[in-house]
């Protein structure tokens, strides 16, 4: 298995005239009993087929990343947890930290993804960055799961009795690099983001996650890594070569995630204007995607170039982290957001949800809804 590749070639069909742009976000709509913290990189509590789990009082569970507001945004990566929301008619309303203090093995926790069983246990899959007590923050990333059960009551949904703490995939050196070395944000290293993905045609269970090239001569070596469900292994799961590979393009291919639709495989990803090579192509801040008939072989970059849709251009970075259900709706964070926000204050940093927007998908065309 050789990853697909995304090439300049391809981003270099971007019509610069024709690109896909989201609405512009005019009000972040808050989120109620946040406490003074800000929320980015969401995702449902979902069911096997990848669908926000309903409850049965009504609304659905998500988690978050979440940190203090602080006047450097960017401070928050260093301090975030992940948190509960739950989301009902009324909007979006803060529970508190999903898991107990002291209960990651990270200094803290970064994105990934949930699934939860018909008996009400979840598992969470999500990255442990840097080391619990280091004296100082480290880029390190591992991929864990842990297990916890999900209680619905009509004061609202909750988890406890989380145990079952597990390093599920660990890195392989012959395809992806170690993230232990130091970095600033937007060249650090990846192997992180784990997204569940329940294949209906084989019944398989995969991860994808982020990660960096090994033996790349680029420092622009991003690829969306996999790991397939393996019940001989220790873990459960055995890591696979990576599926997609933006090497010499591009550094982070962040939070990729997978959806079935029409009997084609889907896989979408962000990234930002700052990450590609500044020698060229340089794509916008937006939603990424690739088709194929072959879950892990391949991929062809949707509408010849990649580009899902992007940022308007008199915001280009008001929201990031789109993550596409399988009925082709889109979540996403508010990030630097209004119509100056090229030259904004750091409080002009939204810090939750952003509006949902919706895909029409055609074989390999992938089009905002109107």
């Amino acid at each position: 298995m050789h990853a697909s590749q995304w090439r300049h070639q391809a981003l270099a069909r971007i019509d610069s005239q024709a690109i896909a742009v989201a609405p512009l976000i005019d009000r972040p709509e808050p989120v109620r009993d946040a406490d003074g913290l800000a929320f980015w990189d969401a995702w449902p509590v979902q069911d096997r087929a990848g669908m926000p789990r309903r409850l049965v009082h009504g609304g659905t569970l998500w988690m978050a990343l979440g940190a203090p507001r602080a006047p450097d945004p960017d401070e928050r990566h260093a301090l975030a947890r992940i948190h509960l929301i739950h989301r009902d008619d009324g909007g979006w309303r803060h529970i508190g930290p999903a898991m107990p203090d002291g209960f990651s093995p990270g200094s803290r926790e970064w994105s990934g993804s949930a699934v939860a069983d018909d008996d009400g246990t979840v598992t969470l899959y999500f990255t442990a960055a840097g080391r619990r007590g280091e004296p100082v923050v480290t880029f390190e990333q591992r991929l864990f799961a842990a297990r916890c059960t999900m209680r619905d009551t009509p004061g609202g949904p909750s988890c406890t009795d989380w145990c079952d703490l597990m390093e599920i995939v660990e890195r392989d050196p012959a395809f992806y690099m170690d993230t232990a070395g130091g970095g600033a944000i937007g060249t650090i290293k990846a192997f992180r983001d784990p997204a569940y993905f329940h294949d209906p045609a084989s019944g398989m269970a995969y991860l994808l996650f982020a990660g960096s090239l090994a033996g790349s001569s680029s420092a622009f070596n991003g690829v969306v890594g996999a790991a397939q469900i393996d019940p001989a292994a220790a873990s459960g799961w055995r890591i696979l070569p990576p599926i997609v590979s933006a090497d010499l393009l591009n550094n982070e291919l962040e939070r990729p995630h997978m959806i079935y639709h029409d009997r084609l495989y889907y896989l979408f990803w962000s990234t930002q204007a700052h990450v590609f090579d500044p020698q060229g192509p340089i794509g916008p801040t937006g939603l990424y995607g690739m088709v194929s008939h072959d879950l892990l072989d391949g991929w062809r970059p949707l509408n010849g170039s990649g580009l899902v849709f992007a940022n308007p251009p008199e915001a280009p970075a008001q929201a990031y982290s789109w993550l596409v259900l399988p009925d082709l709706s889109v979540t996403s964070f508010v990030d630097q957001w209004g119509v100056d926000a090229a030259a904004c204050t750091p409080k002009r940093f939204g810090g939750t949800f952003a509006p949902f927007l919706t895909l029409r998908l055609d074989g390999e065309t992938a089009r905002l809804a109107v």
